[in-house]
């Protein structure tokens, strides 16, 4: 009864995060309209349409986020014909979770990997990797597949999928701004205007630097967390931590851990880096996943 609980909690928390997700990046989407307008002169201007486009691609991306991310990967959608365990195993986890059975599509590559994505758990689809369908033993992709179930159960794929359509509208209107000064349009408004206006130049011209990689953190920092919570909540419905830990080493073991179609806009989804893991500091900050090493160290104290 404790365990449902928690999960309800988390799903009503998630509902709740997306919601200050948004607010937080439609303010700073907000902000770069209203210094982008200044630099042209019309920052009223700049202001509605920023708020305008962010509402309005938000609402394209989150109806169709899902699709652009499956052509994007080279995702074909699987037939129970061609791959019977993997819906078998699909089916009988959502059964387990109370959430009805995502879509299946596969990869056509050898790394081990796999992601869920969608914007709700009636709207959903897991994605695995040929090469994980091969490699891992039953235990070990039910493993993976209770850790992809939690993140359609707990909403993390509508968080991560709106956080990432967000950060792209950010870097979009970072990238304006740049060009604006190469442009001239800044230049303009010095002549034309007071000191004020030269500050506030000045300011839009660091927050263009600044906010991307604000926007970027704070998406990989909600991808990193709510890894832990999948595979804490994926070895909970399986009830074998052990299954997902094996999975894990195999998937870190892998000589070849590259998604061929892989790229950083979809990085965060998979349940692995997709990309050759590197080491640091600051490596660590911008990481998509938390250490490995840590996921598997967590599964087998529980």
């Amino acid at each position: 009864m404790e365990t449902k609980l928690n999960i309800h909690e988390e799903v009503r928390w998630n509902k709740i995060k997306t919601y200050l997700i948004m607010s937080v990046f439609i303010f700073i989407i907000a902000i770069l309209g209203y210094f982008l307008g200044i630099l042209y002169g019309t920052p009223i201007f700049g202001f509605g349409m920023a708020i305008f486009g962010a509402i309005f691609y938000t609402l394209i991306m989150y109806a169709q986020g899902s699709n652009i991310i499956l052509k994007t990967t080279g995702a074909r959608e699987a037939t129970k014909r061609e791959f019977p365990h993997l819906f078998h195993t699909v089916e009988g986890l959502a059964i387990a979770a109370g959430i009805p059975a995502p879509k299946c599509y596969v990869i056509d590559d050898t790394a081990l990997n796999a992601f869920a994505t969608g914007t709700d758990p009636k709207n959903a689809s897991i994605t695995v990797t040929t090469g994980l369908l091969k490699k891992l033993n039953r235990l070990e992709l039910e493993g993976v597949i209770g850790h992809e179930m939690s993140h359609i159960k707990n909403y993390d794929i509508r968080v991560m999928l709106i956080t990432a359509v967000l950060v792209g509208i950010t870097i979009l209107l970072s990238d304006f701004i740049f060009r604006s000064f190469l442009w001239g349009g800044a230049g303009r408004e010095r002549k034309e205007g007071g000191q004020l206006v030269i500050i506030l130049i000045v300011v839009a011209f660091v927050l263009a630097i600044l906010a991307p990689i604000i926007g970027e953190m704070i998406k990989l920092a909600v991808s990193r967390r709510r890894e832990y919570l999948a595979d804490a909540n994926g070895a909970l419905l399986t009830r074998n931590p052990e299954g997902l830990a094996s999975a894990l080493e195999k998937i870190k073991a892998d000589p070849d851990p590259l998604v061929d179609k892989a790229n950083k806009a979809t990085a965060h989804l998979f349940i692995s880096t997709p990309f050759r893991k590197t080491k640091g500091f600051v490596t660590g900050l911008f990481a998509t996943h938390p250490p490995i090493d840590d996921r598997i160290s967590k599964l087998r104290a529980m």
